[in-house]
């Protein structure tokens, strides 16, 4: 059974793969998101840290124009954000529905940062979904 605090995401998310590294004990790891939202990612991992660990990790994500639309031959953009592990899915308890891994909100410092990442996020969120099924899961602006 899933290890889990009682707040589980609260935004839509978009099943986007997105590579994640991040430091476990002086040891780094690469991952991959499973989805992503405007508040938090699942990160798909054998090896997940434990409920309530904030921690920092970089997230390499296609380079969007304000548009949504990915330039061709677009460059990646590795943006570091802080974390906190909200809860876990162990290798022992993964199923195809629901893989090995841990849900993670986004922590900021400051509005601008999350107004930043939720831009980003959106036109990501765009590109892979089209801008209408977008627009229906954030809510219209």
């Amino acid at each position: 059974m899933p290890e889990a605090n009682d707040d589980r995401r609260t935004d839509d998310r978009a099943p986007i793969t997105l590579r994640v590294d991040y430091k476990r004990l002086n040891t780094f790891f690469a991952d991959y998101t499973k989805n992503i939202s405007k508040g938090g990612t699942f990160i798909r991992t054998t090896r997940p840290l434990e409920v309530g660990t904030e921690f920092m990790f970089v997230l390499t994500v296609p380079a969007v124009s304000p548009s949504g639309a990915g330039a061709e031959g677009a460059d990646i953009v590795k943006i570091e954000l802080a974390g906190i592990v909200k809860w876990v899915v162990r290798e022992i308890d993964a199923t195809d529905e629901k893989p090995a891994g841990m849900g993670i909100q986004f922590v900021f410092a400051e509005d601008k940062d999350r107004r930043k990442i939720e831009d980003m996020v959106a036109g990501m969120m765009s590109e892979a979904l089209g801008a209408r099924l977008t627009q229906k899961l954030l809510g219209s602006r």
